[in-house]
């Protein structure tokens, strides 16, 4: 089996509901379907039973969380690729996994665009740290070969950022193999937590750094953050034998040619 989709729901009737019908409407059938329920109040265990025919496992019970969730559902997950399309969010068309499984890659994580919902589409030029230090791969739209998704499990203690701390976990310190492309894949729901409560998420992202990193890699990659980006494309082919003073006028001059001055 080539792929296992992944939706964790909770009290989102209404959104499952629109997700579920993005997963069975796809042209691509070589998948099974997996919902995680956290035990919803509302009437999403209707919506579930309404669709049981196209699902291949479900629970609702009380899990923790949405990464109890995810992880519950890696678990249960037989295909080769894992996809975690959680509830609300949707496939952008019925021939995207078409479209993911007909490219000549076997990556270990396939990473496709988000339509335009105001977030940044990190990957199309590689992914290096401070990509991930300054922005996040979007997991929705990631294809995660199982044995990676299930070597770095997502961290449970954390609300919002442990999709984001995965993909450092896989692509920094485990160099795992990454493809991007075009595709568009997902219609991201902007109502999820990640995209309401930025202070928990900027709180959650220190903690993270904290616990991956020693405090004098940090401060280089909060230095590398804040200079202008074009100073950035022009730093790696400054010469070795450079003085340190020279590159900095060499990008300073680069720079001051991109704003006319």
């Amino acid at each position: 089996m080539k792929l296992s989709i992944i939706t964790v729901n909770y009290n989102d009737a209404e959104g499952l509901e629109r997700t579920i019908q993005s997963v069975i409407s796809q042209t691509f059938r070589d998948y099974e379907f997996i919902i995680i329920d956290g035990g919803s109040t509302d009437d999403s265990v209707d919506v579930i039973k309404k669709y049981e025919n196209h699902i291949d496992y479900w629970v609702s019970e009380p899990d923790g969380g949405i990464y109890p969730g995810m992880n519950k559902g890696l678990r249960q997950a037989r295909g080769e690729y894992v996809n975690y399309m959680n509830g609300g969010d949707c496939y952008h068309a019925p021939d995207v996994l078409e479209k993911i499984f007909s490219m000549n890659t076997d990556a270990d994580i396939i990473t496709g665009a988000h339509a335009e919902n105001g977030l940044r589409n990190v990957g199309k030029g590689g992914v290096t740290m401070l990509d991930l230090y300054k922005w996040a791969i979007d997991h929705q739209a990631s294809f995660i070969r199982r044995e990676v998704a299930r070597r770095h499990l997502y961290d449970e203690k954390y609300r919002i950022v442990s999709d984001w701390k995965f993909f450092i976990e896989a692509l920094i310190l485990d160099n795992c193999s990454f493809y991007y492309t075009d595709t568009i894949v997902v219609d991201v729901d902007m109502k999820g937590i990640s995209n309401t409560n930025l202070e928990l998420d900027r709180k959650e992202r220190e903690k993270v750094l904290r616990e991956l990193f020693p405090e004098r890699i940090l401060k280089d990659y909060q230095l590398l953050s804040s200079i202008h980006p074009d100073i950035l494309k022009v730093a790696p082919r400054i010469s070795k034998s450079q003085t340190i003073m020279n590159a900095v006028l060499k990008m300073t001059h680069h720079l001051l040619k991109i704003k006319g001055i």
